[in-house]
């Protein structure tokens, strides 16, 4: 399946780099750009659907293997993205 939309700039938090593997920030980042939004409810998936097609800004949110809750968010001009903590935000 082909990415639905770019990065850009990949950024990550140093709480995120500190808790979650990299090797899981990688398959969660796939899966951001291939439109599964991890654990968000229906308003927010809706929400991001309707962000591909209006260039607004999209956020994922899943869990590491630990328990550990992050966000992926990018941003609506699609120039960055960045991973981070809940607590960070």
């Amino acid at each position: 399946m082909a990415m639905k939309f770019e990065v850009g700039q990949l950024g990550i938090t140093p709480g995120a780099q500190e808790l979650i593997p990299m090797n899981e920030v990688e398959i969660a980042l796939k899966r951001h750009v291939d439109g599964d939004w991890g654990n968000v409810c229906d308003e927010d998936k809706s929400q991001n659907e309707w962000a591909l097609i209006n260039e607004a800004r999209l956020m994922s949110v899943y869990d590491s293997g630990s328990g550990e809750t992050f966000w992926i968010i990018t941003e609506a001009d699609r120039s960055s993205t960045t991973i981070l903590l809940p607590s960070e935000y």
